[in-house]
């Protein structure tokens, strides 16, 4: 089993910025296609963003220019950096291996991020 840990979810303005971290489990990080996703009250799940071992790196057209995603091998971690937040990235943001935009392994407990005034 891989599993995942997502934090630095919070309250922030609209406009704001937010990094997440993702901390995998185990060691077969490196080999992986890390993604972000998000689930917004009443919606389904959404693939947001997504980088492969060798730096390939895609986004979901409603993030792109604001957020970018990241990932530190050495410490099993995957982040998403997030800037000029708009109302409607309020969601619960998660990380997994990605498969063809979907997650590979179990879901974690994910990290609210909510934009509000």
């Amino acid at each position: 089993q891989v599993q995942f840990v997502e934090s630095g979810g919070g309250l922030v303005q609209p406009g704001g910025a937010l990094r997440l971290s993702c901390v995998a489990s185990g060691n077969i990080f490196s080999i992986l296609d890390m993604g972000w996703y998000r689930q917004a009250p009443g919606r389904q799940r959404e693939w947001v963003a997504r980088i492969t071992p060798g730096g390939y790196i895609e986004y979901a057209d409603s993030v792109k220019g604001r957020f970018t995603i990241s990932r530190d091998n050495a410490r099993n971690r995957a982040d998403l950096q997030m800037h000029s937040l708009k109302l409607e990235d309020t969601a619960v943001y998660y990380c997994n291996a990605d498969k063809n935009g979907d997650g590979l392994y179990s879901w974690g407990k994910g990290t609210l991020v909510t934009v509000s005034s």
